[in-house]
């Protein structure tokens, strides 16, 4: 199976450039419902990923009732607690669902490591959940002596 089966394009996500000031960075997050979403090079490399906390910090970091200070900010100077690994758009099925394990997302890259979109855990979940016997794996998993 190809991850380019489950991948959301680019155009779809919700990203920022790490030039984005603090100020843009939360214009743009506004009324979304992501937690975590990448972080690009104006040139489409693949940086990273900041969620809602580092954004948090952020703004608990700058001097109180500072304005100027949210226009002044980059994201790019700001601490990111933890970035999503991303994974080539080679990778196999083993390694994607590696990925979907601790991620909430997969980032997927070109050979040149320009954003290309992300696998949503989601759309795996459903994938796996529609196409296997889930009965049949977990009496596999009994005759193994695994947890269920």
């Amino acid at each position: 199976m190809n991850l380019l089966f489950f991948l959301t394009p680019k155009q779809d996500v919700l990203f920022i450039y790490e030039d984005f000031t603090l100020r843009q960075a939360l214009e743009k997050w506004a009324n979304q419902r992501y937690a975590t979403i990448p972080v690009l090079r104006r040139s489409g490399e693949y940086l990273g990923t900041i969620s809602e906390g580092d954004l948090l910090w952020g703004i608990k970091n700058l001097p109180a009732h500072h304005a100027a200070a949210w226009e002044d900010t980059l994201i790019a100077g700001l601490p990111r607690r933890r970035d999503y690994k991303a994974v080539p758009v080679t990778t196999g099925m083993s390694e994607l669902l590696r990925g979907v394990v601790d991620q909430n997302f997969v980032p997927v890259v070109d050979d040149r490591n320009v954003f290309i979109g992300i696998v949503r855990r989601q759309s795996v979940l459903d994938y796996v959940y529609r196409n296997f016997d889930l009965e049949e794996l977990e009496r596999r998993a009994a005759r193994r002596g695994a947890p269920q």
